[in-house]
């Protein structure tokens, strides 16, 4: 989790600068991100794999949050990037991301999206099933441009995570089944196919992973299909993606590995597997996005209404809530706070905290020893920086918060904040 510190004002610090700076020049909600923890995060994921002496590519997968400025710290931090939709994309070329180093995933990829991409003749496509199999190849011929690919596949490994971000499994809506022989139906079209150049395999088995024993597994089975599509078709496959899904610590209870853990534990696998097959080293690709944004972020809030119900509970209300943090609701996921304007004091009352939707679920967290609150502080609500903003929504009309980047003691708008006047341009 993001270190944050009390300074001589007695307020929290992110990237150096004082919470009651950022709310009084942003206001709240506010997500604030640690710019030069995300540049670490970078920096440890690339050294991790050059001291592994294997060569790799470590994508960005932007979902986790993207913007312009993110874009462009990524391409700073000579990072490839994985976006998943036209959007994605398109705020990836806006900001002068390099189109050679962007990887398009998606499990329904529309007809102009992929020509879109192939406009902009990016670096691969994770092709996921039959239908963009034949769909890619039939625009990249009226184009006669040859389509670097990667197919997706499902190596039947089943993640200890929550089974909404679990996608490794045999029943997943992604990719080609290997137990059932699609994989090999895939690879068989694909390698008859003269505008594609067959790079290798993708597996992404789940999200929130404390462990490595699910990457050696699956990279074990992958290993084995790579080795026998080499066998049966004479098929190289130099790229092997393991994708992402390393964990983070949003509580004191989550006890993620180091970055260099996982780089280390997925390197050694690799290694391990293709030696025993007698196989040459892949370059291996890796997607991490939550591991990369997550800790790096923290949500302000202002305190609102409180209600007492005796000898039950106490509820705390913020300005925010499930517009710009739904994963609570969605995955009963949990998180720490504190308050950023009173980060001395004892925390002598157990509260709630709910967002301000008119919604019963609209609640941030269900138990947590503050302070006793007035109206007006500011909450902090740590390792919000991956799917907050990504997944925020205009419920109840709801303008969406400022993101702001924060390092060296200075701070930057990277994300204006909505205004009322933004949730009616698009009204007829």
């Amino acid at each position: 989790m993001q270190t944050v510190e009390a300074n001589v004002r007695h307020s929290l610090e992110i990237g150096g600068v004082s919470t009651d700076k950022l709310v009084e020049e942003y206001g709240t909600p506010l997500m604030v991100y640690d710019e030069g923890m995300i540049r670490r995060n970078a920096r440890a994921f690339r050294s991790a794999f050059e001291s592994s002496e294997l060569d790799f590519q470590v994508a960005y997968a932007s979902k986790a949050f993207l913007c312009k400025e993110m874009a462009r710290l990524a391409n700073e931090e000579a990072l490839s990037l994985d976006v998943v939709s036209g959007g994605e994309l398109y705020t990836a070329l806006e900001a002068g991301f390099p189109a050679a180093r962007i990887h398009f995933h998606g499990n329904n990829k529309s007809e102009e999206e992929l020509a879109m991409a192939l406009d902009a003749e990016i670096g691969c496509f994770v092709v996921d099933n039959f239908l963009e199999l034949e769909m890619l190849h039939d625009l990249a011929s009226k184009r006669n441009q040859e389509v670097s690919i990667l197919l997706r596949v499902t190596p039947g490994v089943e993640a200890h995570t929550h089974e909404y971000i679990m996608t490794g499994q045999e029943d997943s809506k992604f990719g080609f089944g290997l137990s059932n022989g699609q994989a090999e139906t895939a690879i068989q079209i694909a390698a008859r196919k003269p505008q594609y150049k067959l790079l290798g395999i993708h597996s992404h088995i789940g999200s929130q992973m404390f462990g490595t024993e699910g990457f050696d597994q699956a990279i074990q089975i992958l290993t084995g299909f790579v080795y026998q599509m080499n066998k049966k078709y004479g098929l190289a496959l130099p790229v092997l993606n393991v994708g992402g899904g390393f964990g983070v610590r949003y509580t004191e209870d989550d006890q993620p590995l180091t970055i260099s853990e996982y780089v280390t534990a997925i390197s050694e696998s690799v290694k391990k597997h293709y030696t025993t097959h007698e196989l040459p080293y892949p370059e291996v690709w890796i997607e991490p996005g939550r591991s990369m944004v997550a800790e790096a972020g923290t949500t302000l809030y202002k305190v609102g209404s409180k209600k007492i119900i005796p000898d039950l509970r106490t509820y705390i209300t913020v300005d925010g809530g499930m517009t710009d943090n739904i994963r609570p609701a969605l995955y009963q996921a949990r998180y720490q706070a504190m308050l950023a304007n009173r980060p001395d004091e004892d925390s002598t009352e157990l509260v709630s905290v709910a967002g301000k939707c008119c919604e019963s679920g609209d609640m941030l967290i269900w138990d947590l020893m503050l302070p006793p609150t007035n109206y007006g502080d500011i909450l902090a609500v740590f390792s919000t920086g991956a799917y907050g903003y990504s997944m925020a929504s205009n419920y109840n009309r709801i303008p969406r918060p400022a993101v702001v980047f924060a390092d060296k003691g200075e701070s930057r708008v990277v994300i204006e904040r909505e205004t009322y006047e933004d949730l009616v341009r698009k009204d007829q």
